[in-house]
């Protein structure tokens, strides 16, 4: 009874699933955030695209910045909400310029929190890195 229960609360959860290899944007910058617990990657933000990717049921869906705010860097901000196809986000990240890195930056530490109407959200930590074109 308890295991079916928790089966049950797990199949409302908006968890993200695994993004297939993502490309960089042909311009500006893009996050690739991986799940600290396993490293696999499970968010893309795209600063000029305003967008943020995530795989939710199977599905790859794109949701739109809906507002943002805090000090960031390559195109983000420190915080920032999305919000589309009945889903609603918010990454707030660290981003770290390291002398190694052309062209982008590290992510070190975030959080990803995902929403859907009516269901509970679900909090997932990740790090990353930054590409941009």
């Amino acid at each position: 009874m308890i295991v079916a229960l928790l089966l049950q609360a797990a199949a409302v959860l908006p968890s993200p699933g695994v993004l297939p290899q993502q490309d960089l944007p042909s311009k500006g910058c893009a996050a690739y955030l991986w799940s600290v617990a396993d490293r696999s990657l499970v968010a893309m933000a795209s600063a000029d695209a305003a967008t943020l990717r995530v795989s939710i049921d199977g599905a790859v869906v794109d949701i739109a910045r809906a507002r943002e705010s805090g000090v960031g860097d390559y195109g983000f901000a420190g915080v920032t909400d999305y919000a589309g196809r009945g889903l609603t986000a918010t990454l707030d990240m660290t981003i770290a310029r390291k002398t190694d890195l052309a062209g982008g930056a590290a992510v070190p530490a975030g959080t990803l929190t995902l929403a859907r109407t009516g269901q509970d959200s679900v909090v997932v930590p990740v790090a990353g890195l930054i590409g941009c074109a």
